[in-house]
């Protein structure tokens, strides 16, 4: 007999190498297939003006197979770069219609808690930075943004190390109801991020770069956030700017919780006075056991002033006077339960009072009818800030106005700045309950404790983010 033959098949496999090369091959062609989906699809929605030279899977793979050379990563890169597009930062026909306008192709990251916003690099940019570019101050249509990666930014762009802070808003930044609108998101983004401040700020109204902050604006932020408040200005037009990290805020406080937004308003309270080294309405004197109601009356000078302005002081003098435990004050807002004023911007000081102060509201003839919803703004802040809004006096006289009555220039004409009148025995009998619901809540409160600490203990912890 023969000697038996091995019947088994002989089979060659591959070495390691060759298999970790492949799979290696293949996550970096999957990657770059990717990247190339993105960039069609950008230009699919604004085609450049400067057609970038043509680039496909096909390009990418041949340069697979030649085994990535150094060279051949350069020119890749050199055609990520050269396929940025820079879109226009706004759109004025969605300006129009109250949408989206500012960077309108990027959707708003939302979390059920913060506002609404945008933030770079991050999984929903890609991984991409932001880039803006010119620095137009009149139309923001003129002004541009793309994204880019770190390592293929846009040829010449300047790299800005850092985080930077961007607000686009509908107003502006000098008026104190609406840039504090602006700044409370950023204030609770910083809160809840670990207290990082920004290393600067780039403001926007519609797309419009703004190069001042008003002087409260700025205060109330630097106190917050405890350092100077540095705006940029983006000093070369002709090249992109590009910014290491980037939050983007655009629809001020849309959508933030309510808890966001009182932990917020606390917050600047709390760091409004650490700085000013102000005491709470909560720690004044007592007059033999009963806690003293403290009533500020803030006047304003030019439009929406008093006609009579010291008949009116009077008048709210004669009802604290009558009331006992009562100080009228034109000092500190922390020093205030009641705040009385006319409407306008000096109301925004109200944030600086303890959560139950009341505010009191005056308004001209014809804000009713006319003045549309932006009337209510204090009530609306008073609800945010936890006080109680107690009302408001409109004045049944003032200029007539000769156009129809539904004429909205009657507004802007007539009654938006007329000066106010008074009505002595309203203003002290509305003032006198006002002050008996507030000596009521300041007694209630007088020993009240919770969780076992009193309201001096509590406040004796500090303000979130130091201070």
């Amino acid at each position: 007999m023969g000697k038996d033959r091995d019947s088994s098949t002989s089979f060659t496999f591959p070495s390691m190498y060759a298999l970790l090369r492949g799979a290696l091959l293949s996550i970096v062609l999957i990657f770059l297939i990717h990247v190339v989906l993105q960039i069609q699809t950008v230009r699919w929605y604004s085609p450049s003006p400067e057609p970038s030279p043509e680039w496909s899977v096909f390009t990418i793979w041949d340069w697979v197979k030649g085994g990535g050379s150094a060279a051949s990563l350069a020119e890749t890169t050199s055609r990520l770069r050269d396929a940025v597009v820079f879109l226009p930062l706004t759109d004025a026909k969605l300006t129009a219609d109250g949408e989206t306008y500012f960077m309108p192709a990027l959707n708003d990251t939302y979390d059920g808690e913060e506002a609404q916003h945008l933030r770079f690099p991050s999984p929903a940019s890609g991984g991409r930075l932001l880039c803006l570019s010119r620095n137009h101050t009149a139309d923001g249509t003129k002004n541009s943004y793309a994204l880019a990666w770190s390592d293929a930014l846009p040829g010449g762009a300047a790299l800005l190390p850092g985080l930077t802070f961007v607000s686009d808003i509908f107003y502006d930044y000098r008026n104190l109801w609406h840039g504090l609108g602006a700044v409370v998101p950023f204030v609770s983004w910083y809160r809840s991020s670990g207290c990082k401040p920004p290393a600067r700020w780039l403001l926007y109204t519609r797309g419009e770069l703004q190069k001042v902050m008003g002087p409260w604006v700025r205060a109330v932020t630097e106190a917050a956030m405890g350092q100077d408040v540095r705006i940029e200005t983006i000093g070369d037009p002709s090249q992109p700017t590009c910014f290491e990290e980037a939050v983007v805020f655009r629809h001020n406080e849309g959508r933030m919780s309510m808890r966001k937004r009182g932990e917020t308003y606390d917050m600047l309270r709390c760091k409004a006075r650490a700085l000013c080294n102000a005491t709470s309405a909560g720690d004044d004197d007592e007059r033999g056991g009963s806690p003293v109601v403290r009533m500020t009356v803030l006047m304003r000078t030019g439009t929406r002033s008093f006609k009579n302005e010291s008949a009116v002081v009077e008048a709210f003098r004669r009802a604290c006077a009558g009331f006992g435990e009562c100080r009228l004050t034109v000092k500190l807002m922390s020093d205030t339960d009641v705040l009385v004023s006319p409407h306008g911007a000096q109301l925004t000081n109200m944030i600086f009072m303890d959560q139950n102060s009341s505010v009191m509201e005056f308004f001209p003839n014809g804000w009713l009818e006319m003045a549309g919803p932006g009337q209510y703004v204090y009530h609306w802040l008073a609800a945010k800030l936890g006080m109680r809004h107690r009302g408001a006096w409109r004045d049944p006289t003032g200029v007539a106005c000769d156009l129809p009555k539904t004429d909205p220039r009657c507004f802007s004409l007539f009654y938006k700045d007329q000066l106010l009148g008074h009505n002595e025995t309203h203003f002290i009998n509305w003032t006198a309950a006002v002050l008996a619901q507030a000596r009521e809540y300041k007694l209630s409160k007088v020993s009240a404790v919770e969780g076992g600490q009193t309201q001096q203990q509590r406040r004796s912890r500090g303000c979130p983010c130091g201070g």
